[in-house]
């Protein structure tokens, strides 16, 4: 597995930070093999259609290249409508062994204005389920299955998504982990690929640490 931390690549601004506020500190996360953190901007977009297109063409297969084109844009704005702060994925050269029907991205929940989150983690628990991650009561672990329409083609979709409180916060925002595992819909809930797969991104969550802040930030805003 691999460590995936900030590479010091152009990243988004808060309004806590415009304001004067010290950021949120950054995390560090244990990866798949061959898997690397990205960022969410227009370049990293840029640069993941071009990799894409090489390797279409490598497979003499550049008729996918505009479908996959319209879903990689359209994955981005999707991300950048929910303020999606770090996205995971298959590296450049990551062996073949590395691409899985899954997805992995990362948001800040907020709570509403005087509020924390008590409310929102005691609703996961109730209405949807939601329990600690290995029996740690830092993590939130809810899970969840729909079926999606993707290419034309319908999908069964498993998402899990992990919370934890973000340090400092007094619990009014909370980093968001978005599992999103993609299969066919005649494959059973007990799948052995994804059961597999489901394994293995909680232990990848379950190894979330957050870093340092900067001591000279200004003094967090709340």
């Amino acid at each position: 597995m691999t460590e995936a931390t900030p590479n010091g690549s152009p990243t988004q601004v808060s309004l806590r930070e415009l304001l004067g506020g010290a950021p949120d500190p950054d995390f560090a996360l244990v990866l798949p093999p061959g898997w690397v953190r990205r960022d969410v901007t227009d370049a990293e977009r840029d640069h993941m259609l071009d990799k894409m297109r090489g390797r279409l063409l490598d497979a003499h297969r550049p008729d996918l290249y505009g479908r996959m084109r319209a879903l990689v844009t359209e994955a981005f704005t999707q991300m950048r409508s929910v303020s999606t702060v770090a996205m995971f994925t298959a590296g450049d050269d990551a062996p073949d062994s590395a691409y899985m029907p899954a997805s992995l991205t990362a948001t800040i929940q907020h709570a509403e204005p005087g509020e924390n989150l008590d409310a929102y983690v005691r609703g996961a628990i109730t209405a949807n389920g939601a329990t600690a991650l290995f029996g740690d009561k830092r993590f939130l672990r809810v899970e969840r299955e729909t079926t999606e329409r993707m290419d034309g083609e319908s999908m069964l979709a498993t998402t899990v998504v992990y919370m934890t409180p973000v340090p400092g916060s007094q619990r009014r925002r909370a980093l968001l982990l978005t599992l999103v595992i993609l299969r066919p819909t005649d494959a059973p809930a007990d799948d052995l690929p994804l059961v597999q797969m489901k394994t293995l991104f909680d232990l990848c969550a379950s190894t979330l640490t957050w870093l340092p802040v900067d001591p000279k930030a200004a003094a967090p805003v709340t």
